[in-house]
């Protein structure tokens, strides 16, 4: 039946599918806790706690989890409409922030998505966000130019990126 949170469903599902065992359960909660800025955030359940009220706005960490298991789904032979329409909304969360900044004040959400770690468990950097967008087949566009430009940048002479965050625990 998955767990409360959506960034484990959404690799959970995205794994399952991957070895084409869907599980229409989990996509289809998944697809209902969609926040109305059009990602999802583990925050959001009202059970998280009981100090604060639920998230009501997205988290790119929960969201890109999300994305990469629903694509995955589609993959596996569970394409439909509503599947395509919540993804295609959240893809367009991401892509309405440039990939990396604010909504409201443009500014960097956070400076340390502009370095990249393997794996990335759960968490969100520009190289991921990037990613997920060639492999779900988006061209790029102007909203994503300054995200290319990042990686582009942080090349080394020698052709390879380096890995910034080796150490998950600088990251959390």
């Amino acid at each position: 039946h998955g767990e409360t949170e959506p960034c484990i469903n959404g690799r959970i599902l995205g794994i399952g599918s991957y070895f084409r065992k869907p599980n229409d359960t989990l996509a289809k909660q998944l697809l209902g806790e969609q926040l109305e800025d059009g990602g999802w955030n583990c925050e959001a359940a009202p059970f998280v706690s009981p100090k604060r009220p639920p998230s009501r706005r997205s988290s790119f960490h929960t969201t890109i989890c999300v994305l990469e298991g629903l694509l995955e789904y589609e993959r596996a032979g569970r394409k439909s409409p509503a599947v395509t329409k919540v993804r295609k909304r959240a893809e367009n969360y991401l892509l309405e922030r440039r990939m990396f900044r604010s909504l409201r004040t443009g500014q960097v959400i956070d400076k340390r998505w502009l370095r990249f770690a393997f794996p990335p468990f759960w968490h969100y950097d520009v190289l991921r966000g990037l990613d997920y967008l060639r492999n779900a087949g988006i061209k790029p566009d102007s909203r994503v130019r300054e995200a290319v430009e990042i990686v582009i940048a942080r090349r080394h002479q020698n052709g390879r990126w380096p890995l910034n965050l080796l150490d998950r625990k600088s990251v959390v």
